[in-house]
């Protein structure tokens, strides 16, 4: 009878794990399927007039998205100007001034976990109900708002996470020699924990940089240069789905070509989080 139980968890330890690795080789296939779909169409959209032309006509030789290219990065850092302060701010009031048992740290977290995983497009609903009618047009403000929002609750787990690691020692011994609560939160945590900080923000602006629901409702897209944000605003998302959804093979191209300058750039700024990570641990 034991030797029967002994087989029967050998056997399903093994099925366990031939599963799992199954799992793992199908996600890596699929992602490299991905990957190889989009290099194999990108590069044939990329040329100096890409990155330097406005959108041209279809049919029209030439055209480039470089509004869209500015556009998008004016608005990814207007987000993260609002964004990963206020993130910060909460990861640290969760984590050094108050109590793990407190009911508003416990209401904190709790709306905190709910916001990330609210669907991007009912963001951008309730930005455009709360900014965009009310101003009565499209801005690049408000689609900063929007992915803002979703950048704040990882920003405030990340800190969270990041300051807890740092060792009560360390915050009890600063404490003793007289200095102040918020000077050693600011001067002596925080410059521990500096490496996981800066790792949970680049994580969130490569979480927002391929939202498209959101500014579909907030930023919507223009097709010229905008030197202002209180605008329409061009964005590499929402001309990519235009361009996708459109009948014109040179527009579809270009989607191609956009659709890998988003790719590398978040793949750039996950590369760099795990970077700051390894440096950390090491």
């Amino acid at each position: 009878m034991k030797l029967r139980s002994l087989k029967m968890r050998k056997f399903f330890d093994l099925a366990i794990k031939m599963a799992a690795g199954f799992s793992a080789g199908l996600g890596i296939v699929v992602l490299c399927w991905i990957l190889i779909s989009i290099l194999s169409h990108g590069f044939k959209a990329i040329n100096w007039s890409f990155f330097t032309n406005l959108p041209a006509p279809p049919g029209v030789a030439g055209g480039g998205l470089a509004n869209a290219i500015a556009g998008t990065f004016l608005i990814t850092v207007a987000a993260t100007l609002m964004g990963v302060p206020v993130g910060l701010m909460a990861g640290t009031y969760l984590s050094e001034f108050d109590s793990d048992a407190s009911k508003l740290v416990l209401l904190i977290r709790f709306f905190s976990n709910v916001l990330m995983g609210i669907p991007s497009i009912i963001v951008g609903l309730f930005v455009y109900t709360i900014l965009v009618r009310p101003a009565g047009h499209f801005s690049g403000y408000a689609g900063a708002v929007s992915l803002a929002i979703i950048m704040l609750p990882v920003v405030a787990r990340t800190t969270e996470d990041m300051l807890a690691m740092v060792p009560d020692s360390l915050k009890e011994a600063a404490l003793a020699l007289g200095a102040p609560r918020w000077k050693v939160t600011f001067h002596i945590v925080f410059r521990a924990a500096k490496s996981g900080l800066v790792t949970g923000s680049l994580l969130a602006v490569a979480r927002v940089s391929g939202e498209t629901a959101p500014l579909m409702f907030t930023a919507l897209n223009n097709p010229y240069w905008v030197f202002s944000l209180n605008r329409p605003t061009p964005n590499l998302t929402v001309t990519i789905f235009n361009y996708a959804m459109s009948p014109y093979p040179d527009w579809q191209q270009q989607a191609w070509g956009a659709s890998l300058l988003i790719t590398v750039g978040v793949l750039l700024l996950s590369v760099l989080g795990r970077l700051v990570i390894r440096e950390r641990k090491s």
